[in-house]
């Protein structure tokens, strides 16, 4: 007699959830060594990186020639050596824009740092702090993890091949708010501030590793933590750490930093 086995549309969907885990596996984190699944193919987040980072550089004014420019692709060189990612093929671009304090990065080693975090930064040690965490960012594939994330909450049951399979505008603009502000509190924005420890962490190692002093990380995050002046959101409900965890923590990793920071004397 011939049993018939039915599944319901939930169950195949999480059969095919655990296959496709099954074939990506399990990826571990440097410096912090979290174990971490990620539904998003490396190979297809780098092409979506580069794509997006076209798109994102396409409307703004590159500056390509001066000092400013040098130090920052002097810093990306020095921290790409020691990201263990010779695969990458790393790029660093400088925007013209002093109304921007910030910088990011995209799968794959597209870095672009705002002209307008340079007073900040106050010299190469403070801008390596910055480019060694939206280095960090990019090697533990957070923008990845966050678009499963995005991915899983907007489409449900629907697969993600689809959508990943074709670089729309809607696909790089999904790209881009992976490594943007979450739209949740309680799902998106914990794990950013997850995410944000973590690039702190695997950052600050990392620049300690290119010979920065990893001392000047706490200077350049206090001064970040003063632009925001008194007006800030309670941490819950931020992306970000706030100013006095996040010099905590580095407080906290100093010591590991500051060894490999000797090694490299």
């Amino acid at each position: 007699m011939r049993h018939m086995f039915r599944t319901t549309r939930s169950e195949r969907w999480a059969l095919a959830v655990l296959a496709i885990l099954f074939v990506v596996g399990c990826s571990t984190v440097p410096v912090t060594g979290r174990k971490t699944f990620n539904l998003i193919p490396e190979s297809q987040a780098i092409a979506l990186g580069a794509d997006a980072y076209q798109q994102a550089l396409s409307g703004e004014r590159l500056i390509r020639t001066g000092p400013d420019y040098e130090m920052v692709n002097r810093a990306g060189r020095r921290i790409a050596a020691i990201s263990g990612r010779d695969d990458y093929d790393w790029e660093f671009s400088l925007i013209d824009d002093d109304q921007t304090v910030n910088a990011f990065a995209l799968p794959g080693g597209k870095v672009a740092v705002y002209t307008g975090i340079l007073p900040v930064a106050q010299g190469e040690a403070g801008l390596a702090t910055v480019m060694s965490h939206e280095v960090a960012h990019a090697i533990a594939q957070h923008g990845s993890e966050r678009m499963t994330d995005q991915l899983a909450l907007q489409l449900g049951g629907m697969g993600l091949e689809a959508l990943l399979g074709q670089k729309s505008e809607a696909t790089r603009s999904l790209v881009l708010a992976a490594y943007g502000v979450g739209a949740q509190v309680g799902v998106l924005l914990p794990f950013g501030r997850a995410q944000e420890s973590e690039a702190d962490h695997i950052g600050l190692v990392f620049m300690a590793r290119a010979g920065y002093d990893p001392r000047a990380a706490v200077d350049f995050w206090e001064r970040m933590g003063q632009l925001g002046g008194g007006a800030r959101p309670p941490e819950f409900l931020s992306t970000h750490p706030n100013p006095e965890t996040r010099v905590r923590d580095l407080q906290g990793w100093m010591p590991e930093a500051l060894a490999e920071y000797q090694k490299t004397k």
